[in-house]
């Protein structure tokens, strides 16, 4: 089993800091190259670079939860989120399908049902 993972190219988990202004304040943010990929997937499925992309979700989640407190988690956390709805189905494959056109309460209304068949799983699986 861990052949799977640890044959993996060692790039994908060096991670790299990238600089950025967020409303003209210069920052970094330091993630692993997966994540940095994913995250410019996400970004072209809207015509998006990768700094527009974390823009608009740092200013969403500011605007949702009022505050940041560790956004590399956060970043990494929707790269972890975009994965598992497209293996759900939720989010389709295809990348040329834009994540705007996306319908927010069905692509959800499938995590929930997955974490509630995950936790089925675990369930059983401890017995």
């Amino acid at each position: 089993m861990c052949q799977i993972f640890i044959n993996a190219d060692p790039q994908l988990w060096s991670s790299r800091a990238r600089s950025l202004r967020l409303h003209g304040v210069a920052t970094s943010v330091r993630l692993e190259t997966l994540y940095w990929r994913v995250l410019e997937e996400i970004g072209a499925r809207d015509g998006m670079s990768v700094n527009q992309l974390i823009t608009k979700l740092h200013d969403e989640l500011m605007q949702a939860r009022g505050e940041v407190e560790n956004f590399a988690s956060f970043l990494r956390v929707c790269c972890g989120r975009y994965l598992l709805l497209q293996l759900a189905g939720r989010i389709p494959a295809d990348v040329g399908v834009p994540i705007r056109s996306l319908d927010p309460a069905f692509v959800l209304a499938g995590e929930a049902a997955a974490a509630r068949a995950a936790s089925a799983r675990t369930l059983a699986a401890q017995r």
